[in-house]
């Protein structure tokens, strides 16, 4: 057993001591919330044990890590139940989780205690691959669970005049990536669908498809250019598939029914996700400053209960960043309102059809909330629980981000239990 000072990070109750006043909430899915809320952080002897010819490391992603480095580690933790946590490395100044290797297995260490049994994704075989055009595919399109992930670019023109969201490091991660492993700024369709083809040559490990980028508000109508960069892509990947339709999930901006009916009618899409990313409109000029100004808060939302009458009822969704409308100095004051608002919310889009998961919160070093901490364990399982429970009563399906397809929502890991 590896020992390590635990850091004086915060002061919180232990995990079993949150836990214990939830005993109906599973302890694999608390467990992998506070992960994600804390991160990890790798003992030398588990970075020895990680194997890059069989487990997936860190790909290109669109939001960078809490240790602000790309570095040759794990993409992801796997649980015995079958979970996935999608982590970060993490300094252990903030008190992180560690992962150490004992007894030929990696286990998950808390103030030095052993708390779980854990392993690593296995690495997909077109990882080691290339393109025709002689670039490596795990830079085009990476993996989840059983999700391919296409990020056509990691350029959000919000931040052009300063109007980024204040949690997202999108534009200085792009950046670090291309100059430090060489990711394209922006993919070429034919590259896309040649290794889609390759991918799904691996027999039932994937099962949809889901693309996304920053926001282009370029074009005749605000969000114009963005639509038809998708349709490109989605056309494109459209060709390894022999019926109209294939499983497809496009996280983007609000687009207005026009674009939508355009995506929808052109391409073989299936599912279309726009995230708020924080609930109330003061929250949400705040902190999305970007979103606000080009769309509004309620114009956002109205377009998502717009895109059902498109895409059908429960295939239209939106993801809140739980715990960032806490922030300081405007957030709300306290989990108990935070929690309040965020379920009444989801309860209005959940009436309309539209399904809301959340993630964890990550303060990331190149976010404007960079230096603030996130939300407690009793939050994040009280929302989690509340979010579940809405789609139960409205009978919405969070299949497209699922534990198997996405495996980034906590909230979603509850809906195989329900």
């Amino acid at each position: 057993m590896v020992a390590l000072l635990k850091p004086a990070y915060r002061a919180e109750p232990s995990f079993e001591d949150v836990l214990a006043r939830y005993p109906r909430f599973p302890r694999l899915v608390a467990l992998k919330i506070d992960v994600q809320r804390r991160g990890v952080h790798y003992t030398e002897r588990a970075e020895k044990a990680v194997d890059p010819a069989r487990h997936q490391l860190r790909s290109p992603y669109i939001f960078g890590s809490r240790d602000g480095a790309i570095k040759p580690l794990p993409e992801s933790l796997l649980l015995r139940d079958g979970g996935t946590i999608l982590v970060d490395p993490t300094p252990l100044a903030q008190d992180p989780y560690v992962v150490d290797y004992e007894d030929g297995r990696f286990v998950l260490l808390d103030d030095g205690r052993a708390v779980e049994e854990i392993d690593l994704w296995p690495k997909p075989a077109y990882y080691d691959k290339l393109t025709t055009s002689g670039i490596k595919m795990s830079l085009l399109v990476t993996a989840r669970p059983q999700r391919l992930n296409v990020f056509q670019s990691s350029y959000c023109q919000f931040w052009v005049d300063d109007k980024g969201c204040k949690f997202c490091d999108i534009v200085t991660h792009t950046k670090q990536q291309r100059d430090e492993i060489g990711v394209p700024n922006r993919l070429r369709p034919e590259d896309i669908a040649e290794v889609i083809a390759e991918a799904l040559k691996e027999p039932g490990r994937f099962s949809n498809i889901c693309l996304t980028s920053g926001s282009v508000v370029k074009g005749p109508e605000v969000f114009d250019q963005e639509v038809d960069f998708y349709i490109e892509l989605l056309q494109a990947i459209g060709t390894n598939f022999k019926t109209r339709r294939f499983p497809s999930q496009l996280i983007a901006s609000a687009f207005n029914e026009r674009q939508l009916a355009r995506l929808y009618e052109n391409t073989g899409l299936t599912s279309y996700t726009s995230d708020l990313e924080v609930f109330t409109a003061d929250k949400f000029d705040w902190i999305c400053p970007g979103k606000a100004k080009w769309v509004g808060y309620a114009g956002w939302r109205d377009r998502l209960i717009g895109a059902v009458d498109i895409f059908g009822r429960g295939n239209v969704g939106t993801c809140i960043v739980a715990g960032a409308e806490l922030a300081k100095p405007y957030g709300f004051a306290n989990e108990d309102e935070a929690i309040k608002a965020d379920l009444e919310e989801a309860e209005y889009l959940a009436e309309r059809g539209v399904t809301t998961v959340s993630i964890v919160w990550v303060p990331r070093p190149g976010s404007a909330f960079h230096d603030q901490v996130n939300a407690s364990l009793d939050y994040y399982i009280r929302l989690a629980q509340g979010l579940q429970d809405l789609r139960a009563r409205y009978g919405l399906s969070v299949d497209f981000d699922d534990y198997r397809r996405c495996g980034n929502h906590p909230d979603s890991d509850l809906a195989r239990l329900q």
